[in-house]
């Protein structure tokens, strides 16, 4: 039995958490998962529709405590964009979403497609220009203008079925869905007293 070590450091309380969990017991939770989804959408479409929350308060120069669920984070930015570099930035964080998620996808997928890997690594690259941050260009976008991925996958599967498992990922990614296709944002802005 193989057990696979990882650690994480959490960027709030500097906390490192390790867990340890063999190949058999990510594969038994993957099909758990993947068959009680199958179970909830057999039942009903409605099951499918999940809404994710997040909240935030602004602390300090420009920073924020981000509350999702039961975790708390804290995001911020460099000096050179008037913060106090206590924790990464919006986009790092951005970044970092699509990188875990098509970690979990990658996971998902070679699972349900019988592929395997030794190691997985991805790096995430994004540009972005500050004129339409600061507003010195109104036709610079304020957003990335160009996102790379690299998947770094070490397993004894052929390199097409790599390349096919790429395709399969990206396209049901959800986090890669949000950085390539358009989504309606709604936004509300109330005054308190």
């Amino acid at each position: 039995m193989t057990t696979t070590v990882e650690t994480t450091t959490d960027s709030t309380s500097g906390t490192v958490s390790t867990v340890a969990i063999s190949a058999e017991d990510r594969a038994a939770r993957l099909t758990s998962a993947g068959q009680a989804w199958n179970d909830r959408i057999a039942a009903s479409e409605k099951n499918a529709q999940l809404v994710f929350s997040a909240k935030g308060s602004a602390q300090g120069s420009v920073s924020s405590v981000i509350t999702a669920g039961k975790h708390t984070f804290t995001v911020d930015e460099p000096a050179p964009l008037a913060g106090d570099d206590a924790a990464p930035n919006p986009v790092e964080y951005a970044l970092g979403a699509l990188i875990s998620c098509q970690i979990v996808v990658y996971r998902l997928y070679a699972h349900n497609l019988g592929l395997t890997f030794e190691n997985l690594d991805v790096r995430a690259e994004g540009d972005l220009d500050v004129r339409g941050l600061f507003g010195a260009d109104d036709s610079v976008r304020a957003g990335l203008s160009a996102v790379r991925v690299t998947v770094n996958i070490t397993g004894p599967d052929s390199d097409e079925a790599y390349q096919e498992l790429q395709q399969t990922v990206d396209a049901h990614c959800p986090v890669f869905d949000i950085f390539t296709n358009p989504t309606p944002i709604d936004v509300t802005v109330t005054k308190t007293n």
